[in-house]
């Protein structure tokens, strides 16, 4: 069963809050990274199809920017660190995704499904920013990576199969 819940020690007056769930995708359960990736496939599609692949890897840049700062300020408020609601990691990940997918509607699931994959399994060197790297950095760094990596199985199969 799907349940939405924001946690009583966060103020939902902030920002931040907002920013780090991604408009509040990060409080669905179970799987609020999936809900978070999801919830940034319709923005990623949007800055694409106005500005191309420039423009999505820009505000790539820029979410991740406000990822550390956003990402930061949420974990300080839990008490604790990488909290499965912080989702913004996963909106930079995603949108690294799906830069090589140019709006054709199966490379932009195939994005999906392999930033979701790396994200999930954590194959080395992910496994190893999501351990060894502490605060916002190791928070959106592993999903950088991810991303990296779906971006580049994306490369592949648009070269080698479609």
């Amino acid at each position: 069963m799907i349940k939405y819940k924001i946690p009583e020690k966060l103020d939902s007056k902030k920002t931040y809050v907002w920013l780090a769930s991604w408009f509040g995708s990060g409080f669905i359960s179970p799987a609020p990274g999936t809900w978070g990736s999801l919830a940034a496939l319709p923005f990623g599609i949007a800055i694409y199809a106005f500005g191309g692949a420039i423009a999505l890897s820009i505000a790539a840049i820029i979410i991740t920017i406000i990822g550390l700062w956003a990402a930061d300020k949420f974990d300080k408020a839990m008490d604790g660190h990488d909290s499965k609601m912080i989702v913004i990691d996963e909106v930079a990940g995603q949108w690294i995704a799906l830069i090589p997918a140019a709006l054709n509607p199966v490379l932009i699931i195939v994005a999906f499904i392999m930033f979701r994959f790396f994200d999930i399994l954590k194959p080395w060197p992910i496994s190893f920013v999501d351990k060894k790297v502490s605060g916002a950095a190791g928070v959106m760094g592993d999903d950088i990576i991810a991303g990296i990596f779906a971006a580049i199985c994306v490369i592949g199969i648009d070269i080698w199969i479609i």
